[in-house]
């Protein structure tokens, strides 16, 4: 109740103060790339229950190809880029946390899809709670498991995707179903606050070694990182 109530007043107070900068973000998006400036995509809610999550589009809408995001995708327009550089891309995902799809804390939601025919059993377990803007899972590593661990040359991003990133990020959504608190979640929200508004205008870390996640995945190390959402939007509108 307490998560939930917390959810709902921050959710309506972040959109009064970045609607301003949600509707500059769309009229940007509008002025420079031809389609519509909110890209929409079914995710997997809470028991695994379809939702259309809400983002400003940041790619081409004839990019087509793989569901995935690669670290210089070439679908991804200029103006794309900076709003996924300060996650203002992200933003209208607050009106996803106010209807109660999301969470701010919680597992990255997934593509249906790739919930469907690659998730174990033991995995399915992140669709326990609902499923966040920000998440320990995805704030191991700044900037994100792409940049640290791009696909070796010849192998698809969304293979590599699948095989190496989904496993650990998993393993580590799991962990934070497993030990989630009120009190870790406004720790795991400031550390990502810190990393957007601040770690995010440094230079970038140097690369680290990912390490295997196995069959079913490992957790990976701590660092504080943004929060990361591999999955692309293929182009679609």
């Amino acid at each position: 109740m307490l998560k939930r109530s917390f959810d709902i007043a921050m959710a309506a107070t972040g959109l009064l103060l970045t609607g301003p900068l949600i509707l500059v973000g769309a009229l940007a998006v509008r002025a420079t790339s031809s389609g519509p400036a909110f890209y929409r995509a079914v995710r997997a809610g809470r028991g695994g229950e379809p939702f259309h999550l809400y983002k400003l589009r940041t790619m081409r809408q004839d990019g087509g190809g793989s569901r995935i995001t690669e670290v210089h995708d070439s679908r991804v327009t200029p103006v794309g880029r900076l709003l996924r550089t300060f996650k203002i891309d992200e933003l209208p995902q607050l009106w996803n946390i106010l209807r109660g799809d999301m969470s701010f804390v919680g597992p990255r939601p997934e593509d249906i899809d790739i919930v469907r025919r690659h998730f174990t059993p033991e995995q399915m377990g992140v669709l326990d709670v609902r499923p966040g803007l920000t998440t320990p899972g995805q704030v191991e590593w700044y900037p994100d498991l792409t940049y640290h661990d791009p696909p070796p040359p010849g192998v698809p991003m969304e293979r590599h995707y699948l095989e190496r990133h989904l496993p650990l990020k998993l393993a580590g959504d799991l962990e934070y179903v497993r030990t989630r608190s009120f009190l870790r979640d406004l720790k795991v929200i400031l550390a990502t606050v810190w990393c957007v508004a601040i770690r995010s205008r440094l230079n970038p870390p140097p690369r680290r070694p990912v390490p295997d996640p196995g069959p079913h995945g490992a957790p990976a190390p701590r660092s504080c990182a943004a929060s990361e959402d591999g999955i692309g939007e293929g182009g679609a509108a």
